[in-house]
């Protein structure tokens, strides 16, 4: 079965071959025939009912220099493409919102991956407020003292932004810190949204666990470590990436939220664990496939296109053929 795929990313140019997970996405979908297009979400066009983009076809490769080799730029209409996959990195902000509306006229005639309303509907740190029974106590709010309150009866907390990303905007703050108002004057200067707080889990000092699943399906982990001196686990921000095993309590939490991401059209998630507790699902752009293909020997890209090809359907054909 080959496949019209189109990718909505970042400019290949700019990404780490040897970490970027749609890089091995495209790279396994060459390895199964499928042709490729690349376009930046800002080539993203609607006219007359039909969506569009401004797109190259593409060739991935392992080449630091040259990831890629690139075809004339040419308009796609999106509804004679097999799959979609959404794929640019966050801030979950307007722009993004508004592109999950325009896919949302293609999909699922045309596949959309992650399902864009759904996406829509599941910022990573508010949909993972839909299994209390697995978080650590939280709070979503923009009052001061509810905020200063939650402090006094948790002491030591984390401040962060509601759709930040990549650890920006990450703060641990005590009991003793005097930052605090400080701090919350700044996001409120920042953001119009309401902040999150959550009770500090001394366990992120052994590491942050990263656990994809695909369709539901917990497929492996990494653990990430912060750096000394630093709260943040985030790699781009110094952590370090270690193997992982699923203990019973992750393979919990995967069997709790699994039914809920298929049934959501959700097919590659990447949820962040502490110690006992989920911290957030990453619906939007999920990384981490090629360190954990690393570590476990396993092939996660093609695990993925595997859901992706069986969600199509074993008998679809090619909208361009």
């Amino acid at each position: 079965m080959s496949l019209a795929v189109a990718i909505q990313m970042d400019p290949v140019e700019g990404i780490d071959i040897d970490a970027d997970s749609t890089f091995s996405l495209a790279l396994e979908a060459t390895r199964r025939g499928h042709g490729l297009y690349h376009y930046l979400p800002q080539h993203l066009s609607q006219r007359d009912g039909r969506i569009y983009a401004r797109a190259r076809g593409f060739v991935p490769q392992r080449d630091k220099v040259a990831p890629a080799r690139f075809g004339a730029a040419e308009t796609l209409d999106l509804a004679t493409m097999d799959v979609v996959l959404m794929r640019q990195d966050p801030p979950f902000d307007m722009s993004y919102i508004t592109a999950t509306h325009m896919l949302e006229h293609i999909h699922p005639e045309t596949l959309v991956v992650n399902d864009p309303v759904q996406v829509r509907n599941a910022p990573e740190k508010l949909f993972v407020t839909h299994f209390p029974e697995l978080m650590p106590p939280t709070l979503i709010s923009s009052d001061r003292e509810e905020i200063r309150a939650f402090r006094r009866d948790h002491k030591d907390i984390i401040i962060k932004p509601l759709f930040g990303n990549g650890g920006a905007g990450v703060f641990h703050i005590t009991l003793e810190d005097e930052n605090l108002n400080a701090l919350l004057e700044m996001f409120t200067g920042l953001y119009r949204e309401p902040i999150v707080v959550q009770r500090y889990l001394p366990e992120i000092r052994r590491g942050d666990k990263r656990i994809i699943l695909i369709d539901g399906r917990a497929a492996g982990a990494i653990n990430r470590v912060p750096a000394a001196g630093e709260a943040r686990s985030n790699l781009h921000v110094g952590g370090r990436a270690e193997p992982a095993e699923l203990t019973p309590r992750d393979m919990e939490i995967c069997e709790a939220i699994g039914p809920t991401l298929q049934e959501r059209g959700l097919i590659f998630v990447g949820i962040d664990v502490i110690g006992a507790y989920m911290t957030e699902i990453n619906v939007t752009s999920p990384t981490g496939i090629q360190e954990i293909s690393r570590f476990d020997e396993v092939d996660l890209a093609g695990e993925i296109w595997d859901a992706i090809e069986a969600r199509r359907g074993a008998g679809c054909h090619s909208a361009r053929a």
